[in-house]
């Protein structure tokens, strides 16, 4: 028995990449980044930012191809994965990625101007998706 779950608070790094299956379903991919400060021994101030690969499907992509850009910050839950492929040289690598299930927008997505027509409503993004397991991937 184990446990696989990632809560992660952070910005996004570049607009998602968002494509849609032959099937229908969508996928978006994008990098988030988490920062941590402190002080070193010299009393000088050190900031460490990690970037990790998120990967949402589903309702959750269409949710993230209409809402969310680059530098946007976000609170991301979900499991760890790391794949391998072959590079064009034929060299193994290997990426991992968060598999997110559950996204929510933090922040504000109203301009401080008062043109209403001009303040886009965000949705309700507290959504989880079904666990996905490997063999239900569309490709």
């Amino acid at each position: 028995m184990g446990v696989n779950k990632v809560i992660l608070v952070g910005y996004v790094g570049k607009d998602p990449d968002v494509r849609h299956l032959d099937s229908g379903v969508s996928v978006a991919n994008f990098s988030l980044a988490t920062s941590e400060t402190y002080r070193n021994k010299e009393n000088q101030k050190v900031t460490n930012t990690e970037w990790h690969n998120i990967v949402v499907w589903r309702r959750l992509a269409e949710i993230v191809e209409k809402y969310v850009k680059k530098g946007d910050p976000l609170y991301i839950e979900g499991k760890i994965r790391t794949r391998s492929y072959d590079d064009k040289d034929g060299n193994k690598k290997y990426i991992t990625e968060i598999f997110a299930d559950n996204m929510q927008m933090l922040g504000s997505k109203q301009s401080n101007t008062n043109d209403s027509s001009s303040d886009e409503k965000q949705p309700e993004t507290d959504i989880e998706t079904p666990p996905q397991e490997e063999d239900d991937l569309p490709f």
